[in-house]
């Protein structure tokens, strides 16, 4: 073979081999991966939501009932939301501060849990817009805020029941907080309630002016002892007066929180609070677009208030009437606010056969009668 010939078979290999390469490689750009910018979404930025406390989240009470239920709706919602707290934050200038950093910060859900907060929360609601503010006990709402609370006048009531069976000298105590009407409201149903078993009862109440000092909580419970109180009941939220009660060999209530623990000796029952059905409500509410303003006033109806852990000495007939009440006030039959009620002046408040509406309920500042003494600035 001649070397010309040689020459042309090599080309025509190596062209031949050239054409396959193109083929195969073809070939392959065909199966290819989708291109990088069709890779799967990413995933969406959790839903910061944030808590402003009026105490500490050890009270035992009404702060610890709050972030008791925070953790309930985090495990709930797992790495859909990011909780955090501030605690001991005053109803004062101070409370602006903090709700404003908060929203500052990226949180988009922004709960006040006590009544002081109101004005505040309503003066930075205009500036924060994509901001979602709940505020617990208010009244006052906007675009981007509305309230909540618990119908814990309900609670009351059934405590009421037990102290009326359980006194032995037909005089029970209460230590009040601050005098608006959620805290009257709650002397009154508690009064009320012992009344319904025992029509001799007479309330005295000892303010205190504020939400959680232990110490003045303890002075104020001891005066209602040393004026013959033997059953007491408190709108605060530590649990000074059920340890003073203990400490005096009388008997008293968990509020907001199941205290049994803190005196076990003096516990006859704990009307408590659970905030989680309405927190995880309102978190759902914020990731899924349904959030609106408005008001919610949960109860014994949604879950949102029990009476728990009745001591073992409290009589069985006594323990019925609770449970009964409760049952009512969960399917609609029983009203605790139902006329005919009389102040302790004697003036008609409600009409026999009437309930109160929750605008009247909203705006009580009177004693019903057995509560003695008046309302601090009536």
């Amino acid at each position: 073979m001649s070397i010309v010939n040689m020459r042309s078979l090599a080309k025509l290999a190596a062209l031949t081999a050239l054409s396959t390469a193109v083929l195969v490689g073809c070939g392959k750009k065909e199966e290819a991966a989708a291109p990088a910018d069709a890779a799967a979404p990413v995933k969406a930025e959790p839903l910061k939501v944030a808590f402003a406390y009026v105490g500490p989240v050890g009270d035992g009470g009404w702060t610890y009932a709050h972030d008791r239920a925070r953790a309930q709706v985090q495990a709930e919602y797992g790495d859909k939301i990011v909780t955090t707290f501030v605690e001991n934050v005053p109803e004062s200038a101070d409370a602006e501060r903090v709700l404003r950093d908060l929203a500052a910060q990226g949180n988009k859900l922004v709960f006040g849990t006590t009544f002081g907060y109101m004005e505040p929360m309503l003066k930075i609601a205009p500036d924060f817009a994509d901001v979602k503010f709940e505020h617990a006990t208010g009244y006052k709402t906007a675009p981007n805020m509305r309230t909540y609370d618990s119908r814990t006048y309900q609670g009351a009531y059934m405590a009421g029941i037990i102290a009326g069976a359980m006194t032995k000298t037909n005089t029970l105590g209460v230590v009040g907080s601050v005098p608006i009407p959620e805290v009257i409201r709650n002397i009154n149903s508690f009064t009320m309630g012992a009344q319904s078993v025992n029509p001799a009862i007479k309330t005295n109440v000892v303010w205190v002016g504020e939400w959680f000092n232990p110490p003045k909580e303890t002075e104020a419970a001891q005066s209602l002892i040393n004026g013959g109180a033997d059953v007491l009941m408190q709108n605060t939220d530590s649990s000074a007066v059920l340890q003073t009660a203990e400490k005096n060999g009388k008997r008293a209530f968990g509020w907001d929180s199941d205290m049994t623990a803190y005196a076990p000796k003096a516990h006859l029952g704990s009307a408590v609070i659970n905030w989680a059905p309405y927190y995880s409500k309102a978190v759902g509410d914020a990731l899924n677009g349904t959030w609106s303003t408005g008001s919610s006033w949960w109860g014994v109806k949604e879950g949102a208030i029990d009476m728990v852990n009745m001591a073992d000495d409290v009589p069985a007939d006594i323990k019925a009437k609770v449970d009964e009440v409760r049952a009512g006030l969960k399917d609609g039959s029983f009203a605790v606010w139902t006329g005919p009620i009389v102040d302790n002046t004697g003036k008609e408040q409600v009409a026999a056969g009437t309930v109160a509406d929750d605008g009247f309920l909203g705006g009580v500042k009177f004693y019903v009668k057995g509560v003695q003494g008046q309302v601090p600035g009536n």
